[in-house]
């Protein structure tokens, strides 16, 4: 394996590691969360308000910024050329300034405007009340944006680690302040709530800025839009942003027609998507965002057909660890989600039913969880050639594709099947996992015009899935014969004697990551 290739699995490693310890203290927050106000209406209520301004974070933030800031910055950084580079990060952090600015203060004004859009199924107090945690919530936004800011330094400089395990300290301040206030009713909880976001979204901020500070000496707040790198960034972030927007957008139609679904909807699909997107963070993100400074690098000025091998090589090495991890994720969601969401949530006023209920969304959600990981790494691949728009067309694909079959199972195929509506929430999450795999489609099939045939072998893909099937089979066998046992202890056997069994299955199969991930266990075992 190349020198390049095994320090991106280390660098991968590391966002992965981060982003494991986050997405950890994220379930225990969200476990807290459910144990004092399980699938009520003041969970709808702070559930659907945490959207609203995240959906402006997430769209001029981590994932804008990584795409349109980062190739251009990272390039800076590995000509040479660090005095640019650093002018560029000032420039890029006064245009925050300015814009979080006027981002906040719009929110807060048009804050009912936008739960029109958001939640069209709240009304009375209830609407009433979410607007007023969205206004405490907005400020938060504007400085989660500088968090996405310190990221994308940290990125460029290879400092994986920080940035994403940086949320751990938001998360730490939702679970203080729930559990000092817990006793409060379920309204006054979410206030208190809302501002402990804020405080948690500032030090997320805090802890990333002073590293930050020391790999950019002599940072200057200067908006120079005459500078190429800076007009490069802009040209980017235009249809980065829209093609974010469109995916926010995708996600805000779910959870508006969730809204019509009745009590406990939009609680049951926030809790199954924490869960869901742990291995998305865990594979998809950490080894697309680990690859993109690297991928932005190579394509300097290395000839076309040297760019596409080295590219073909990397993308199709990426894809291979994402399946690896996100096969038997996908089949523990089908066939052990009940398992899995009794374990971590079940609560207090999170019940048994109510475990049965997220598990069967978060069954919908497995139906695209390959597709969204495998599509991640695609779309970093594009931005590291400098293409924003090719993701902006798909991405618009899948939001017409999602808004159509969404309101079709959602709000019609209950009804033909006899169910009560609040089961259209596992129609919503089918159909968005349907119209993945069409984006992912569409991803795939033109990288490959760009730099020929990449993808994970149908033999392996096969292999992976048998394997997975096998370890569900086992695993759910001895779900039936065991005796009865709390939740935490069964999911502890269970998910335990899947993982093993799943990992034995690819170790005689000899597939190539599991076989890797030995060797680096002999070797650190012999060294020690």
């Amino acid at each position: 394996m190349s020198k390049s290739r095994e320090s991106g699995r280390w660098h991968a490693l590391m966002v992965g590691a981060g982003i494991l310890c986050s997405r950890l203290f994220g379930l225990v927050r969200q476990r807290v969360f459910s144990h004092y106000l399980g699938l009520s209406d003041a969970a709808d209520i702070f559930s659907s308000a945490l959207r609203v301004p995240n959906f402006l974070q997430n769209l001029f933030g981590e994932g804008v910024l990584s795409a349109s800031f980062i190739p251009v910055y990272a390039r800076l950084l590995g000509e040479g050329r660090e005095q640019e580079a650093n002018r560029l990060a000032g420039a890029i952090a006064a245009a925050l300034a300015l814009l979080i600015a006027v981002l906040v203060a719009l929110g807060v004004l048009a804050t009912p405007y936008l739960l029109w859009l958001i939640a069209p199924g709240f009304e009375g107090h209830k609407r009433e009340l979410t607007i007023l945690i969205v206004r405490i919530l907005f400020p938060g936004t504007g400085i989660l944006v500088w968090s996405a800011w310190c990221l994308g330094i940290l990125n460029s400089h290879h400092k994986f680690f920080l940035s994403y395990v940086a949320p751990v300290v938001w998360n730490l301040s939702m679970i203080a302040t729930l559990l000092a206030f817990g006793g409060a009713t379920g309204e006054r909880l979410i206030v208190y709530l809302a501002w402990g976001t804020v405080l948690g979204c500032l030090l997320q901020f805090l802890v990333q800025l002073g590293p930050v500070l020391r790999l950019v000496p002599g940072l200057r707040l200067r908006l120079d839009l005459r500078s190429a790198p800076v007009r490069q960034v802009a040209r980017s972030f235009v249809p980065v942003a829209i093609g974010r927007g469109v995916v926010q957008i995708s996600a805000f139609v779910d959870q508006a027609i969730a809204t019509l679904l009745g009590s406990g909807a939009v609680a049951a699909m926030t809790t199954a998507a924490s869960i869901n997107l742990l291995p998305i963070s865990l594979f998809g993100m950490a080894i697309s965002a680990a690859e993109l400074p690297a991928l932005s690098r190579m394509t300097g000025d290395t000839p076309d057909h040297e760019i596409a091998a080295r590219l073909t090589a990397r993308l199709n090495d990426g894809l291979a660890r994402i399946a690896f991890f996100v096969v038997p994720s996908a089949m523990a969601f089908f066939v052990l989600g009940n398992v899995i969401v009794a374990a971590l949530y079940q609560s207090g006023r999170f019940t048994q039913a109510d475990s049965d209920y997220v598990w069967a969304i978060l069954a919908g959600s497995g139906v695209g969880l390959l597709a969204s990981t495998f599509g991640r790494l695609y779309a970093s691949t594009y931005y590291a050639l400098r293409d924003t728009r090719t993701p902006l067309r798909f991405a618009l694909i899948r939001l017409a594709v999602t808004v159509a079959t969404g309101l079709a199972g959602a709000l019609w195929l209950p009804g033909v099947l006899g169910l009560t509506p609040r089961w259209g929430a596992v129609g919503l999450t089918a159909s968005a996992g349907m119209a993945g795999w069409l984006e992912f489609h569409l991803l795939r099939r033109g990288m490959q015009r760009r730099i020929g045939p990449s993808g994970v072998a149908l033999a392996l893909m096969g292999k992976l899935w048998a394997a997975a099937a096998l370890a569900a089979l086992g695993a759910w066998a001895l779900e039936r014969v065991l005796p009865p046992l709390g939740p935490i202890p069964l999911a502890i056997l269970v998910l335990g004697a899947y993982g093993a069994i799943y990992f034995a299955a690819t170790l005689l199969l000899r597939i190539p990551e599991c076989v890797a991930l030995v060797g680096k266990l002999r070797r650190r075992l012999g060294a020690g």
